[in-house]
């Protein structure tokens, strides 16, 4: 229940704040709980970060445990400021950061250098909410440009999980039947129309992702592909007081030049992320024809300033690798596809975002459920990244209508994917130019069509 019900048609209840619209749980919209369970085994999925954090930022574990914190903390404020978003990293960019990272020793050079990073990766997202440029450029960018991103970012994502060595190919029993139940979950229309029927597959398609990632997790104990959990009692127990020798402010701040090397890398994170907002919105579009007792606010200028924010505070008090970014693409989808069956599954869009990252919050303290869930972190990472990689595709190729956009598209994505994004977006921008730049011009000169016309009555 909250304080504020809801009109028929209308926007869900809110509290102004500038271009932020104020929204608690209990006074502006209720607690959903299918997303509270689903959370309870999502946030796992956090605390992957804790492997990277450690090796290439040289934390130790409990002070790698209290930049997760941190980064829960940011993962509630686009639900708390009004963006219809669940917000996640910005995914596809970790392998280039984490390349980027491998030139510093861990310790305090890298955390410089990851504090330079993501305080760009802050000032691109700021300067472009700001500016109300972002919400421009999504309606600006060409279509072949946004599928080019979009498919491209969905094809390294899905590569690095089935190319030799990949997690799939290193555990393949249990990845492979987590991703088909997955698929036929979020995404099958025999299911959908099961779910009209049976009530066993309508509990299922409530918790999204979660039946497949307990399935995946069981299977892969059961196989032995990963080890059983050793679990604990307690709360967690985050080391902030010690945490404050690995920040800037104690390691100190990096040189210009570091900036400088940082920039190439801030750039491909954006494209990236530029590429999850387009999917987001999308998304919610889809939901909004679907829902008309709510309407829904997708102002990209917002999700750039929410997103900006939450760099900004990652930046000064948890560098983080997986930067923040603004799409949780696989718990996104999920809980869209939930939103569509109506106000009583889900009274808001608002109301099952919202109670998600706060869930998982609290998670976060509990003991046993870090430590039963961390031999399978892989598991949960692969299921995010392969869900990612199909939403990203199905999506991008949606953004394309004709055969030259298409082309333009598809060798963007493959150069995306092969070389990374600078070299995939040099490569849509030249085509794009190159190839429908050119039709375009064309089709707007009535004396050019003539000419060819004529040149062909001359053959």
């Amino acid at each position: 229940m909250s304080i504020y019900k809801r009109k028929e048609g209308q926007e869900q209840p809110y509290w102004p704040a500038g271009p932020f619209k104020v929204r608690l749980p209990f006074v502006h919209y209720r607690f959903e709980a299918p997303e509270f369970v689903q959370a309870l085994i999502m946030f796992v999925v956090s605390l992957g970060m804790i492997p990277l954090l450690t090796e290439y930022l040289g934390l130790p574990y409990q002070v790698a445990l209290a930049y997760v914190f941190i980064g829960g903390i940011g993962f509630m404020l686009p639900a708390l400021l009004g963006v219809a978003m669940v917000p996640g990293w910005i995914t596809p960019a970790i392998p280039v950061v984490l390349l980027f990272l491998g030139n510093f020793q861990p310790g305090p050079e890298a955390i410089q250098a990851l504090f330079a990073l993501q305080f760009i990766v802050f000032l691109i997202f700021f300067i472009l909410g700001i500016t109300k440029l972002g919400g421009k450029l999504v309606d600006l960018v060409p279509n072949s440009l946004k599928a080019g991103i979009l498919i491209g970012a969905g094809l390294a994502a899905l590569m690095g999980e089935i190319q030799n060595g990949g997690r799939l190919m290193n555990t393949p029993i249990s990845l492979i039947i987590g991703s088909l139940v997955a698929f036929y979950i979020l995404f099958s229309l025999s299911f959908k129309q099961l779910v009209e029927n049976n009530k066993i597959a309508k509990v299922m398609a409530n918790y999204g992702l979660v039946p497949a990632m307990v399935i995946a997790m069981i299977i892969g104990w059961m196989v032995s592909e990963y080890p059983m959990a050793n679990v604990e009692w307690g709360i967690t127990q985050p080391a902030f007081i010690e945490m404050w020798s690995y920040l800037p402010f104690a390691v100190g701040f990096p040189s210009l030049d570091i900036f400088l090397l940082a920039v190439p890398t801030a750039i491909i994170a954006y494209i990236i992320a530029f590429g999850d907002i387009i999917v987001g919105k999308t998304l919610l579009q889809r939901a909004d024809n679907v829902r008309k007792d709510e309407k829904i606010d997708t102002n990209v200028d917002r999700v750039h300033l929410v997103t900006a924010l939450r760099n900004l505070i990652h930046s000064f008090f948890a560098p983080y690798p997986g930067l923040a970014g603004p799409l949780w693409t696989p718990v996104h989808a999920t809980m869209v596809e939930r939103y569509k069956y109506g106000r009583k599954a889900m009274d808001s869009i608002h109301s099952g975002m919202g109670t998600f990252w706060i869930a998982g919050f609290i998670a976060l303290f509990i003991l046993p459920l870090v430590s039963l869930f961390q031999p399978v972190l892989p598991i949960a990472l692969s299921l995010t990244l392969i869900i990612t990689a199909y939403v990203c595709i199905s999506v991008g190729i949606e953004q394309v209508h004709t055969t030259t956009e298409r082309g333009v598209a598809g060798i963007m994505a493959v150069v995306l994917a092969i070389h990374g994004a600078t070299y995939g977006l040099i490569a849509g921008v030249v085509l794009y130019f190159l190839i429908e730049k050119t039709t375009l011009f064309k089709a707007k000169s009535n004396n050019d069509v003539e000419d060819e016309v004529e040149e062909k009555k001359v053959i």
